[in-house]
């Protein structure tokens, strides 16, 4: 990059002034292109020792020199976004909440909420913190809240949702949950307060509804995913049956392949205890942790163990019950509401919103960095989070933008376009021995313009430039 001189007649007179430009090449030779108009650098030296004359400091400051910025503390607890429903017409009707985890390097001493617990990032040897999240229909991040590493996520619940309807309101709202959140405590918690809730169950709850898997009178949603409506007899809540032909074929084969293990590591063991003199005790550990590690398949078998003539002897069977259930209820789950008059579809299409709770989580995760965090002091740890909610926040506000220039709900390369426009400052020293910065803003590519026409965008051409 280089300075360059301009011309220009405005008026029968000519005009001076100067730009910075970048030199690059194309497959006709060298070109140059304009990154950022200066301007008249003589009326910008004039500005300058006007300024100095005044008192105020306009050569460029060494980092000693540097005033100590003032901080002000942020109440994460009382975050809360506004306007954004007003600018892009969100409803928020329906809440999505959802938990995740992100873990630390390192010890985190002076962190309290640090602690080890269940890792959805599969690092059970680092501490970690809880992340509550709750978005709109359209994944618009409502609010969060961090709780200790080793917290269970039932019991973040009820604190969630009083934070958020404090903030928000508590009428017209209908909760969503996976069956993470869902006990029935949170239930009667939900019920109590006259909120609305679709929440998933445990696998367990289908056992209940063994007739209705098995009759007819299903519901096509599209191809491959079926539901059922199920009234509880007590008339308070309504069951949706769902089954899915991806999900069964999945769950099939995982089924079979579970099955495999722990027949070929009780094929194992009874070979083992053939060979040579082992201790029942000890073939029962050894079985209690092939079936933990294939629990899958572990309500299959049943293992009988016993030590004769000081060898242990190892003997199983499949019961074919749990073979037929299994058969029956795969690709099957169950939700849960007390709203009464939607169809199964509607409370179906509901629920799977959850998905935008997930995505935004992966979002933070990967392009947002929220993990690993290096931090070691609790506040920091706040900052760090805070810092990557509101860059989800600006994410998906992009994303609007994106949905309404006609160009997708996903803003990834929009970034990564945008992300390319330069930012540069340029130092201008003067006779009077006063150093002028100047912060300019590039000029676009071409295709760079178009994606800003096309967003709404306008890019200034310099920045003002505040020291702290």
């Amino acid at each position: 990059m280089h300075l360059r001189k301009w011309r220009k007649r405005v008026k029968g007179r000519t005009e001076e002034y100067w730009a910075l430009v970048e030199s690059y090449r194309t497959d006709r030779g060298p070109r140059q292109r304009i990154v950022a108009y200066l301007g008249d650098v003589e009326e910008a030296a004039r500005e300058g020792v006007a300024q100095a004359a005044r008192g105020v400091r306009t050569h460029q400051l060494r980092l000693e020199e540097a005033e100590a910025p003032e901080w002000v503390q942020v109440d994460v607890k009382r975050l809360r976004v506004e306007r954004l429903g007003q600018l892009f017409d969100l409803e928020y009707d329906l809440l999505l909440y959802d938990v995740t985890s992100t873990y630390f390097e390192g010890e985190c001493a002076a962190n309290g909420q640090a602690a080890r617990g269940y890792s959805r990032d599969h690092r059970p040897d680092c501490k970690q913190v809880c992340i509550a999240l709750v978005v709109s229909k359209g994944g618009m991040p409502l609010g969060y809240q961090v709780f200790a590493g080793n917290r269970n996520d039932v019991t973040t619940v009820e604190e969630m949702v009083e934070q958020i309807e404090a903030q928000y309101g508590a009428a017209d709202r209908i909760w969503v949950m996976d069956r993470g959140m869902v006990s029935e405590e949170t239930v009667a918690f939900l019920r109590q307060g006259g909120r609305r809730y679709i929440v998933g169950t445990p696998k367990s709850a289908l056992r209940r509804f063994e007739r209705e898997l098995l009759e007819g009178q299903w519901e096509t949603i599209r191809e491959g995913l079926e539901v059922k409506l199920c009234r509880a007899p007590e008339g308070e809540e309504t069951f949706i049956l769902c089954r899915s032909a991806a999900r069964r074929q999945k769950e099939g084969a995982m089924h079979v392949r579970f099955e495999q293990r722990i027949e070929a590591g009780l094929e194992k063991l009874a070979q083992s205890c053939l060979r040579g003199t082992q201790r029942a005790a000890v073939i029962e550990r050894r079985i209690g942790r092939l079936l933990e590690r294939n629990s899958r398949a572990a309500g299959l078998f049943t293992v009988d163990v016993k030590q004769r003539a000081g060898r242990a002897q190892v003997r199983w069977s499949k019961r074919e019950a749990w073979r037929e259930w299994s058969q029956l209820s795969e690709g099957c789950y169950l939700l849960r509401s007390n709203i009464t008059d939607w169809s199964a579809p509607d409370l179906w299409e509901a629920y799977i919103q959850l998905t935008q709770a997930e995505a935004a989580f992966r979002i933070h995760k990967s392009d947002l960095a929220l993990r690993p965090i290096w931090h070691q002091r609790a506040e920091r740890v706040q900052a760090h989070i805070l810092v990557c909610f509101l860059a989800y926040v600006i994410w998906k506000a992009l994303g609007q933008l994106c949905q309404r220039a006609g160009l997708g709900d996903e803003p990834r390369k929009v970034f990564d376009e945008l992300a390319q426009i330069q930012m540069v400052d340029v130092l201008l020293p003067t006779r009077a021995g006063i150093t002028l910065r100047r912060r300019c803003v590039a000029q676009p590519t071409k295709h760079q313009a178009i994606l800003l026409q096309q967003l709404g965008l306008t890019l200034p051409t310099h920045l003002e430039w505040h020291q702290m």
